[in-house]
């Protein structure tokens, strides 16, 4: 018997995401990695003829739920810039029929934020008070909502190079996101005595030079899905106390790290935990000898979650 799946387009997830408590629906997914009680294969790129785009494939399995996903995003090169788009097909394991396909570009930027913000409040200093982020797109709006509740922070100072050319009422929105948050006239000045750093750049390369931070800090790095994207220099991962989302797929797609093991002599075997270890007890907090660095690269299983939540909502109605 065939059914149609629930069609969610970009607004509509929006709503409906609004109405879940995102970050703890990725704990329990953690969670559950650790407890063998979902699958998470490798991204998958397929790559277009002439190298005028590709797809990037997410697969994963929530056995608890019984439901298998996939989201596809295809990278179209254009003359005025490339083309991102993103969709979810949720389905069933019991019945084999489709169950949601949703727009999956609000997912992206929620779940890749609440990554991050799961990762913070695991693996930063219970006493940090100085958060930075570098960025000031979607995607580091909604790492300002997550984060903002996380610790105790007495600042929160945001840099981005292209708030300089913004108008007034964009700056007034991005200072609107928090009562503690302030505009950095820099980088430097931004992530001086952070206690947390958030990347939250579309750069291909090094923002940030974590040999240069006065002290050891937290510093998340999300990057971006051109070819062999990174936050930092690929060299200084031999510095610091790296964790990662999945430690069975992050350094196969992370661009520093797939330089740093070929360049810099740095082996994947050098991550000190991930966010299944991490969540399950597995990995202790780190103890800030050292700077370190959380490297998130996006699971298929956090936008199958999301969408899988959101199916439910839609399926109660």
């Amino acid at each position: 018997m065939s059914s149609t799946p629930y069609v969610i387009n970009q607004s509509q997830a929006r709503e409906r995401l609004a109405q879940l408590d995102v970050p703890l629906i990725l704990r329990k997914l953690f969670r559950d990695l650790a407890a063998g009680q979902a699958v998470q294969p490798a991204q998958q790129l397929v790559e277009f003829p002439q190298g005028v785009g590709d797809f990037i494939n997410y697969l994963g399995v929530l056995a608890e739920d019984g439901v298998y996903g996939v989201k596809t995003s295809p990278y179209i090169v254009r003359e005025q810039g490339p083309l991102v788009t993103a969709w979810t097909l949720l389905m069933s394991m019991q019945t084999g029929q489709p169950l949601l396909l949703c727009d999956a570009g609000e997912l992206t930027t929620a779940r890749t934020a609440a990554t991050t913000a799961v990762a913070v409040d695991a693996l930063a200093p219970l006493n940090a008070r100085r958060l930075a982020i570098i960025g000031s797109g979607k995607v580091a709006q909604a790492h300002v909502h997550y984060i903002k509740g996380l610790r105790d922070w007495q600042s929160l100072r945001l840099y981005s190079p292209g708030l300089r050319e913004s108008g007034a009422e964009e700056r007034a929105r991005i200072q609107g996101l928090d009562p503690r948050l302030t505009l950095a006239d820099s980088r430097e000045a931004a992530i001086e005595d952070a206690d947390v750093i958030l990347l939250c750049t579309s750069s291909a390369g090094p923002v940030i030079d974590p040999s240069s931070l006065s002290k050891p800090a937290l510093i998340t790095s999300i990057s971006t899905n051109a070819p062999r994207a990174h936050e930092v220099p690929p060299a200084s991962l031999n510095d610091m106390q790296v964790f990662c989302d999945y430690r069975l797929t992050t350094p196969g797609s992370a661009g520093e790290m797939l330089i740093a093991g070929e360049q810099h002599g740095w082996d994947a075997r050098a991550i000190v935990g991930d966010l299944p270890e991490v969540l399950s007890g597995k990995v202790q907090r780190p103890d800030y000898e050292r700077t370190v660095f959380f490297r998130s690269i996006g699971l298929g299983l956090e936008d199958i979650a999301l969408a899988n939540a959101i199916y439910r909502i839609q399926h109660a109605h």
